[in-house]
C-alpha cells in the first residue's frame, strides 16, 4: 500500500535543513571570507544574490524582501568589488557539499545520491516566471559543475554539491511564492516578520535584529498591523492575524506544490525519506538555533 503524498510543507522542512548549511557551517562562512567577503552579512548577501549576477541593492532588497533595504545597501553592490558572482556560486556550492559530507553519515549521503534524479526533476519544474530567485538558481548547476570538476573534486562531493544546489533552487522557488502570497495580502517584509512573530510567538529580536529593522520601525509596524486588527498593541496576533498567517502559509504551500507535481505519491515519500536522513543529522548536530530567522522548525 502507498504511503500517501508528502506535502510541500514537509518537503520544505527537509530541503531547508540541507540548504541552510550554507549560512551556519563554519567551513561555508570561512570559504566566503577566503574570497574576500568580510563579515557574515557581506558573505550572506553576496552568496545568495550571486545567481542573479552583479546586481545592485535595489533588486536584492526586492527579491530578498524581508530585510531593511538599508541593511542590504551596506553590503551591495560593494561586495562585487571583492569577488565576482561566478566565483561565489562555485565556492558556495563547494563549501556546502563539504559541509554535507562532514555532517551526514555515509548512509545518509548515499541516500542523497540515490535521490538526485528525483531532485533534478523537481528543480527543473521550478518555473522562473515571476520567480527570479528560482529562475536564477535553476540555471546555475551546469556551470558550477564544470568548475568543480576542473578543481578536481571527487564525484561523491560533486553529487552532494548538485543535491545542495537542487535543494537551494527548490527553497528559493518556495520563497518567491511566499513573497507573492504576502504581497497579495498587503504585507511588506517588515509586516511579514511581525505577523510571524505575533502568530508563532517567536522572540522579536530573533527576526528584527537579524533582518536589520530598528526598534522604531518594529514598533511602527506593530501599530500599523494593530490598526488592521491583525496584532494587539503588544505584538501578539489577534484571531484575525492568526487566520491571515495560516492563509499565507497555505498559499505558500500551494505555490510551492507545482515543483513536485510530476512526482507520484511514492516518489514524494521516497524523496522525503532520502532528505530526512541527512536533515535529521544536521539538526541534531546543533548547527542551527531554534527559533531561527528562517522559520525552520525542528524535526
Amino acid at each position: 500500500m502507498g504511503q500517501g503524498r508528502v506535502s510541500a510543507r514537509r518537503l520544505w522542512v527537509v530541503i531547508e535543513s540541507l540548504h541552510a548549511v550554507t549560512y551556519f557551517a563554519p567551513g561555508c562562512r570561512r570559504s566566503l571570507r577566503e574570497v574576500g567577503l568580510k563579515g557574515f552579512w557581506a558573505g550572506y548577501f553576496a552568496a545568495r544574490a550571486a545567481p542573479l549576477g552583479a546586481v545592485g541593492a535595489g533588486p536584492v532588497a526586492a527579491v530578498f524582501f524581508n530585510f531593511d533595504p538599508a541593511m542590504v545597501r551596506r553590503a551591495v553592490p560593494s561586495c562585487w568589488a571583492a569577488v565576482d558572482p561566478a566565483t561565489v556560486t562555485v565556492r558556495r556550492a563547494e563549501a556546502a557539499a563539504a559541509a554535507l559530507h562532514e555532517l551526514c553519515t555515509p548512509q545518509a549521503r548515499r541516500a542523497l545520491s540515490v535521490a538526485l534524479p528525483t531532485l533534478r526533476r523537481a528543480a527543473a519544474r521550478c518555473a522562473g516566471d515571476g520567480r527570479p530567485m528560482a529562475g536564477a538558481n535553476r540555471e546555475l548547476w551546469p556551470s558550477v559543475e564544470v568548475a568543480l570538476r576542473r578543481d578536481g573534486l571527487p564525484e561523491p562531493v560533486i553529487e552532494l554539491g548538485e543535491a545542495w544546489q537542487a535543494c537551494t533552487t527548490l527553497r528559493e522557488h518556495r520563497g518567491d511564492g511566499h513573497v507573492a502570497a504576502l504581497l497579495t495580502q498587503g504585507l511588506g517584509g517588515l509586516e511579514a516578520h511581525l505577523l510571524a512573530a505575533g502568530a508563532l510567538g517567536v522572540p522579536a529580536d530573533t527576526l528584527r535584529d537579524a533582518r536589520g529593522w530598528t526598534g522604531a520601525q518594529w514598533d511602527a509596524g506593530i501599530a500599523r498591523l494593530a490598526g488592521r486588527g491583525l496584532l494587539r498593541p503588544d505584538g501578539v496576533a489577534t484571531a484575525a492575524g492568526q487566520d491571515l498567517h495560516r492563509l499565507i502559509e497555505a498559499m505558500t504551500d500551494d505555490l510551492a506544490a507545482p515543483a513536485f507535481a510530476a512526482l507520484d505519491d511514492e516518489e514524494t515519500a521516497a524523496l522525503h525519506r532520502a532528505l530526512l536522513a541527512c536533515a535529521t543529522q544536521i539538526q541534531a548536530s546543533g548547527l542551527y538555533p531554534f527559533p531561527n530567522p528562517m522559520g525552520l522548525p525542528a524535526l
